[in-house]
């Protein structure tokens, strides 16, 4: 098997066609499998599965590191912030230390919610950019089909 390098693309092996990134990063923020779209990307709350166990796509080399921390913290900022000025436009009046309860409360929610969606997306786009072992991992088996039930 050959390898190609397409300016456009990542690494390539002939006879394989592109993976569609923004496919894969959809069903890796919902904390599916990038591949199938049957099997779960994670086996905790932010423990990825080794391999998909429908497919058998295997994740174990990803290196998602610090981007989903740094992505969730940069988007939930301004999203808290921006919340912060509505609330103060719309003169909603709230004692300071209604504010200091609420502001960090709805940041520490935002944040413990967007984190393994986040690094989920991360670890499917990696996946279908070939990134990081993607490319060499052994093929996923075609996704099985669920038996019909009578």
């Amino acid at each position: 098997m050959s390898v190609t390098e397409n300016t456009n693309m990542p690494l390539v092996f002939e006879g394989e066609a592109p993976r569609d990134w923004w496919q894969s990063v959809k069903r890796g923020f919902w904390g599916r499998c990038p591949h199938c779209n049957e099997g779960r990307l994670f086996r905790a709350y932010l423990k990825p599965v080794d391999s998909c166990e429908v497919c058998g796509e295997e994740f174990h080399h990803h290196r998602a590191d610090d981007a989903p921390p740094y992505v969730t913290i940069l988007f939930v900022g301004h999203l808290v912030g921006a919340l912060m000025l509505w609330a103060h436009e719309r003169n909603l009046n709230w004692s300071v230390w209604t504010e200091a309860i609420v502001w960090p409360l709805v940041g520490l929610v935002l944040c413990l919610w967007f984190l393994p969606r986040f690094k989920g997306a991360l670890i499917a786009y990696q996946w279908a950019l070939r990134m990081h072992g993607f490319a060499t991992a052994t093929p996923a088996r075609p996704a099985l089909s669920k038996p019909a039930t009578t």
